[in-house]
């Protein structure tokens, strides 16, 4: 029988190089790919980011030492239209746009699996920290949690469909940082200690106001409000601010005061107690359900609405379409249109939505 044939998707980093030699050990052909997604120069960036050329160099070098063919994608248009043409106009609309998940969704396991396929190749494999399964009851992949919970990174690939679950391997979803570093640097891989991204690929110095602004123009000032209206200062642009914001927001008040709310319309910056910057319930929409064909009942589950936050209880009711109504046993927290909301059952994915 043929070796199965893998495309890994390498970024230049540690993990999917790992998963590159992990997948050799396992008896896969295997071949490695780094999308190109932009120009630094495009963007204003002079130094070293994810996806950036220089990783493109570290992915080519980790693939001529582990003796593997090695592809360069040039998707940067489909990362302007999906990813940072998104992130703009979600901001522009008051809302906190999550790139990671939209890039997932329309280069990784879109477009990149697309290509994949077409050049015959069985599987892509990433260095996600997942795992994945298939359940013989359900007749249904599912999506787990990563064995090390500090790096799970299960929260931004909720919108992984049957198909994309089916011809995906995720190598190192069982391991933990130090284990990958360990035999990246075993099998002397030049990225062994290269440190993790922290930022926002296309924006390294987290100065996200200052890119919308490059592309959008300066945005306008406007009145910061308690929720009865009264007014107790001025704001510098609805973008420079997110819901559940408590500093820098540069007024005082007989109380703490968190942004509860940018009403864009009216260009105010509303201001409330604790108590009113949480809710009971939200609404979202693109809903994805990995666990079963849809949802037609409701559910009890626990649901992350940002990124490594701790999960917490909720019912999710199906509506019209493809929305979902979530109610919290408890109020939360900092709900923000435009993120994520995902739900589990223990170490499974059961699904997920955007925050609407």
């Amino acid at each position: 029988m043929d070796k199965k044939r893998v495309l890994a998707a390498m970024s230049g980093g540690v993990d999917s190089s790992a998963a590159v030699k992990l997948l050799l050990d396992m008896g896969y052909e295997v071949a490695g790919a780094t999308m190109h997604l932009y120009n630094n120069e495009d963007i204003g960036i002079t130094s070293r980011t994810c996806c950036s050329l220089s990783d493109v160099e570290d992915a080519r070098l980790v693939a001529l030492k582990l003796g593997i063919d090695f592809h360069v994608f040039n998707f940067a248009d489909d990362f302007k239209a999906w990813v940072i043409d998104d992130f703009v106009d979600t901001y522009l609309k008051g809302g906190t746009p999550n790139p990671c998940i939209e890039c997932n969704k329309h280069l990784k396991f879109g477009k990149f699996l697309e290509r994949a396929e077409l050049l015959g190749y069985d599987y892509i494999a990433t260095g996600h920290y997942v795992t994945s399964c298939y359940d013989e009851a359900s007749g249904r992949w599912q999506l787990k949690r990563s064995a090390d919970r500090s790096k799970d990174q299960s929260y931004v690939l909720y919108g992984m469909t049957q198909h994309q679950l089916a011809h995906t391997i995720f190598p190192v979803g069982n391991m933990s940082k130090p284990e990958i570093r360990a035999l990246a640097e075993e099998n002397g891989l030049v990225n062994a200690h290269k440190r993790d991204s922290q930022d926002i690929c296309f924006i390294p110095d987290g100065d996200y106001a200052k890119f919308i602004t490059d592309r959008a123009g300066v945005q306008p000032v406007g009145d910061i409000v308690l929720s009865d209206g009264t007014v107790l200062g001025q704001h510098c642009g609805l973008i420079n601010y997110t819901i559940g914001q408590r500093r820098g927001v540069g007024v005082s008040y007989s109380e703490p005061l968190f942004v509860t709310a940018k009403d864009m319309a009216a260009n105010r910056l509303v201001m409330g107690t604790a108590e009113e910057v949480c809710s009971k319930s939200l609404t979202a929409g693109e809903f994805n359900y990995i666990a079963a064909e849809k949802l037609t009942s409701p559910i009890k589950c626990t649901a992350q609405t940002r990124y490594h936050q701790k999960d917490v209880s909720c019912t999710v009711h199906p509506l019209e379409a493809d929305k979902v109504l979530v109610e919290f046993d408890e109020p939360h927290k900092a709900i923000s249109k435009g993120q994520a909301v995902v739900f589990y059952d223990g170490e499974y994915v059961l699904g997920g939505g955007k925050i609407l």
